[in-house]
């Protein structure tokens, strides 16, 4: 199994650390979609990050597909929890820090790759807002569920909520771009010190 993209894209970097979770082995090949545009596209036409390749060569996309389907036909259980208030939760906290993490790599793409003369500003205001939302709900979330003498998001058991957001944030903290303090996170920040600090996380650093 073939895990391929750079680790400092939140996409492939939470799916390598959901597959170690799992106790699910891969390779992995570091392929850029800019750089390696025409060699990533003989594999996956889509050049879409994270791709992951079966042993038998059929190729998934997608990081939340895929851990549906790892989950469901390899690993034998799931980084979601059971109770069905908990998966609830779990599920709309891992879409926030989703969403943080599109709006950021829509930014990326909107200022670093777009001429300035392209670049539309109402739409980059619109997508700081949404980032800037999304942000504000995940630093809730976590500043909550501490107050409530939790370790994790849904209590002393890691969930996919879990890495989602300990991803996204430090994917913020990364491209250092959005002038994101993490002084004003302080919820967010301590959580993300103890999720870096597992051995799963530990063994994906971010590359780039």
């Amino acid at each position: 199994m073939l895990l391929i993209g750079y680790l400092d894209s939140p996409f492939v970097r939470r799916l390598a650390i959901s597959m170690r979770f799992l106790g699910i082995e891969y390779q992995h090949r570091e392929l850029s979609i800019f750089r390696d545009f025409e060699e990533f596209r003989m594999i996956n036409p889509t050049v879409k990050v994270p791709t992951l390749v079966l042993d038998d060569g059929r190729v998934l996309i997608d990081s939340t597909l895929i851990i549906d389907y790892l989950e469901s036909q390899l690993a034998g259980h799931s980084l979601m929890p059971e109770d069905a208030d908990d998966f609830v939760a779990a599920t709309q906290h891992t879409g926030i820090s989703l969403v943080a993490m599109e709006k950021a790599a829509q930014l990326i793409y909107e200022t670093s790759h777009r001429p300035d003369d392209r670049q539309h500003q109402p739409w980059i205001e619109r997508l700081e807002q949404q980032l800037e939302g999304a942000v504000d709900l995940m630093e809730s979330a976590v500043a909550a569920s501490t107050n409530a003498g939790n370790t994790w998001l849904l209590g002393e058991t890691l969930t996919q909520a879990d890495i989602s957001t300990a991803v996204g944030w430090r994917f913020l903290l990364h491209i250092d771009c959005f002038r994101l303090e993490p002084g004003n996170y302080p919820s967010l920040s301590a959580f993300s010190r103890r999720a870096e600090a597992l051995p799963e996380f530990q063994a994906c650093p971010l590359s780039g």
